[in-house]
């Protein structure tokens, strides 16, 4: 089992896909960190030695990127710096809805849940 940046990343897939399960790194940037390493992309996590894995380390920590908890935990900051200021953006963040505009009348079941029967509304009948 290898660990990355406090991640077990799975060792059955190549080491490019198997960065992009830490939260904040995708594709492009582990192409990059594989090629800093100075590791070959079609390599499997699981062929991967201790010296290879403590140089992806290294490549990763040098990024500099906000990567899992502190990328987390700064998201969630600034929702909540949105909804004390009371922005519309935080207001929708606050009730549940989406945030970017999308529309709501239909759609957005994700967030708004299932449906629910509102009493006294019939449904016209196509003839």
């Amino acid at each position: 089992m290898a660990i990355v940046a406090g991640v077990n990343i799975p060792d059955n897939q190549r080491l490019e896909i198997a960065l992009t399960a830490i939260y904040g790194i995708g594709r492009t940037t582990s192409k990059k960190i594989v090629v800093e390493s100075g590791m070959q992309d079609s390599t499997r996590v699981r062929d991967l030695s201790d010296e290879d894995l403590a140089r992806v380390r290294s490549a990763v920590e040098r990024t500099g990127l906000l990567i899992e908890g502190d990328l987390r935990r700064e998201t969630q900051l600034n929702i909540r710096r949105l909804t004390d200021i009371q922005t519309f953006r935080g207001l929708r963040h606050r009730r549940g809805l989406p945030v970017r505009g999308q529309r709501t009348k239909t759609n957005a079941r994700t967030k708004r849940g299932r449906r629910q029967t509102v009493a006294g509304r019939k449904r016209t009948a196509a003839s």
